[in-house]
């Protein structure tokens, strides 16, 4: 599937084929979000953003407009970010909300809670660890909040659907690199699958599953219980994707009762352009209650869409949004009335509030709008614009005529000559010798007062260079001479050459250690004092088992039709070809 074949954003949406599309990792912010996504024809939209750092998380949610419409939506978890003016209570989704303060995990854009009414959908991106204590702690945090607002729903007999990526494997099986954590772990001493449970965020996720005595049903996993290597997410910095060595994080998990919805589940690992694939599940349109009862999908999901009758969303949607509320500000330019005289010169005067410039600016359809509508503003206006430009130009030559009167000698000269009137002096005028020059050679006049008038020695930089041509420092060398330069010119020149062939022929491709295959160049991005440094490593893609190196992979686990561990910088190679003989 090629993404930039789609004309709007809109036909991305509806290429998806889902009636409810969530995103996460946005990255961008409000400001910079670009009309058409958010707001796209056919879909309503609800956005999170971070409230401090920008172009950075984020999550998203679009609702098919003729399919389903929320009843009830907020923005993160804790239920302490409100728009203005806040949500009242019957506008919030939930009664009850966790006990403790939590508003600073809902500062980064991680998390949308929509009513649908069959179900409360909660949309996230958990936080990743990064390996510093302090995003660990928020981390472990995030995730406790993340059950407590489940809980609280729960207790309030709603149903729940957790979607997104939660940055934390279920299983085993989710793990390219689980089965090797588990060998690790029993070779140092561990009982079962320790060395995989060791860390807490994967502990905390298998005890919120049902399997491990928690609450929520992993959909996807129940559909394919014994499927292998069913993966999500793949570092692309190291060509993961193409030998499928990634990892399972991006879930849709369920209250039980929501099971006998679900039609289908899967993933999309086909469907390309980010280093995620799509998780989804299809519902069925009706289904058979244990009485017999008959309860149909669209009875019972969202707010009652009629034929010629969409409700409208909850209040968060971006639809309200004030940038999308105000006029933009191409309708200031409007055209005169008719009733005014042509013939009328004076420029009117535009009035703009602060608000609506300040979004026109931040809004790109809106400049481009105000962009138009002024190349069509009326014609009115140019004659005022055009004398403006003249009074200028008169001001100007005003100030001229003011200049003291010309000698009549210099107000006979010829036209021709004064466009050869040079503004600078030439430059033999700074490099000729006096002695050198020609007695004969009257001086030129100059008139100090104006600086007009000067006669123009068009040959002086041909004399110059006539004198200089003639001298004794110039004179050519003799025959016995030039040919003895001449050889050792040619000498020179042929060193030169070879010192300027090695250092711009190609670095030469070393062979890996591993498989004695050519090795594959690579730059450092990562900043640091090695930026922009090339390097060698082994051209095979990884897979489970490749050869991180011993301190990272027991020998006895290391695969070897993975990468090997090859490594050498490429200013390194460059020097061992400068050593071989003959180079």
């Amino acid at each position: 599937m090629e993404w930039n074949t789609f004309k709007t954003f809109d036909d991305i949406l509806k290429n998806l084929e889902a009636e409810i599309i969530c995103f996460q990792e946005m990255k961008s912010s409000r400001q910079g979000l670009p009309k058409q996504v958010s707001l796209p024809p056919s879909f309503d939209s609800f956005f999170s953003f971070p409230t401090r750092k920008t172009g950075y998380s984020g999550v998203a949610v679009y609702t098919r407009r003729d399919a389903v419409v929320p009843v009830k939506a907020e923005e993160g978890l804790s239920g302490l970010l409100q728009p203005r003016p806040r949500l009242s209570m019957t506008e919030r989704v939930s009664e009850e909300y966790p006990s403790f303060e939590h508003k600073e995990l809902d500062e980064e854009g991680r998390a949308l809670v929509i009513d649908f009414g069959l179900f409360v959908l909660i949309n996230t991106y958990c936080p990743n660890n990064t390996g510093t204590e302090e995003r660990e702690k928020f981390k472990m945090e995030y995730h406790r909040l993340l059950e407590d607002r489940v809980a609280c729903l729960i207790k309030e007999g709603r149903e729940v659907m957790v979607v997104g990526d939660l940055n934390a494997c279920a299983a085993v099986q989710d793990h390219c690199e689980g089965e090797l954590m588990v060998a690790r772990g029993l070779a140092e001493g561990l009982q079962g699958e320790e060395g995989f449970w060791g860390v807490e965020y994967r502990r905390r996720m298998k005890d919120w599953l049902v399997g491990g005595g928690g609450c929520m049903v992993d959909i996807v996993r129940q559909f394919w219980p014994d499927r292998q290597e069913m993966y999500t997410c793949w570092n692309t910095k190291i060509g993961a994707r193409a030998s499928n060595y990634g990892t399972r994080i991006d879930f849709v998990l369920l209250t039980p009762k929501l099971v006998p919805w679900v039609k289908a589940a899967d993933i999309q690992p086909q469907v390309k352009g980010s280093d995620h694939c799509p998780v989804f599940i299809d519902l069925h349109d009706e289904i058979t209650q244990s009485d017999g009862t008959i309860v149909k999908l669209s009875d019972v999901l969202g707010l009652a869409v009629g034929e010629g009758k969409v409700p409208d969303p909850p209040r968060i949607a971006a639809k309200f949004w004030d940038e999308h509320k105000q006029n933009l500000l191409s309708s200031f330019f409007g055209k005169s009335s008719k009733s005014e005289s042509p013939s009328t010169t004076q420029t009117p005067t535009l009035t703009v509030s602060a608000n609506a410039s300040v979004h026109a600016v931040a809004n790109p359809s809106a400049g481009s709008s105000s962009q138009s509508a002024s190349k069509s503003a009326p014609p009115a206006s140019q004659p005022a614009r055009t004398d403006l430009k003249r009074k200028l130009v008169v001001d100007s030559n005003d100030k001229i005529t003011k200049k003291p009167n010309l000698a009549p000698l210099k107000q006979e000269k010829s036209k021709s000559s004064k466009a050869k009137q040079p503004s600078q002096s030439t430059l033999a005028g700074f490099l000729a010798k006096p002695k050198a020059l020609p007695s004969k050679s009257p001086p030129v006049p100059v008139d100090v007062d104006t600086g007009i008038g000067n006669e123009v020695d068009e040959d002086a930089d041909y004399r110059l260079a006539l004198l200089l041509s003639q001298s004794d420092d110039n004179t050519l060398p003799s025959s016995s001479q030039g040919s003895t330069s001449s050889t050792r010119t040619k000498k020179a020149d042929d060193e030169t050459k070879n010192v300027w062939s090695n250092l711009l022929a190609p670095t030469p491709v070393p062979m890996c250690t591993g498989h004695d295959e050519p090795a594959k160049e690579f730059t450092v991005n990562k900043p640091g004092p090695n930026k922009g440094k090339k390097f060698f490593i082994c051209s095979r893609p990884v897979g489970p088992g490749y050869d991180k190196g011993r301190s990272e992979r027991l020998r006895e686990q290391v695969d070897p039709q993975w990468r090997c561990d090859f490594f050498k910088w490429s200013s390194d190679a460059r020097k061992e070809r400068a050593r071989k003989p003959g180079l």
